[in-house]
């Protein structure tokens, strides 16, 4: 199976393109989450992520099988970090190929919506004068 799942310390963003290339496949898609810089009005500095990195790579791999069953894809790439990253950052890539655009588009919602539902990932927001676990922590 065409299947490229990690956790990482950094994204690399232009990994996406080289790996979901295929001569079968008419579209790529990849969604590149990053940092923003603001959450509920107030000013974000920086962000944490802590995983259960066994599991999390589990969760990631069943998830791919069911995108790549269910679009017929090509290639599907999910990577996420792991620690401190800041405003702009990349901390999350997701993407899938396939022969048509409409099953690549619907993949790739597919895979970034379910790994952040699924996947034992914990984020922590940094602001000027707190700090707050965003997903509950175990």
């Amino acid at each position: 199976m065409n299947i490229n799942i990690k956790i990482v310390s950094e994204i690399d963003t232009a990994i996406g393109y080289r790996y979901l290339a295929h001569d079968e496949s008419g579209g790529h898609c990849i969604f590149i989450g990053s940092v923003r810089n603001s959450t509920q009005n107030e000013t974000v500095h920086e962000l944490f992520f802590e995983a259960y990195e066994s599991m999390a790579l589990l969760e990631m791999e069943k998830i791919a099988s069911e995108a790549m069953q269910k679009w017929n894809l090509q290639k599907v790439i999910m990577h996420h970090v792991v620690g401190t990253k800041k405003v702009k950052e990349p901390v999350v890539l997701v993407g899938a190929s396939s022969a048509h655009r409409e099953a690549c588009f619907e993949a790739c919602r597919f895979l970034i919506d379910t790994l952040k539902k699924r996947v034992p990932i914990w984020k922590k927001e940094f602001f000027e004068n707190k700090k707050v676990w965003v997903t509950p922590h175990p």
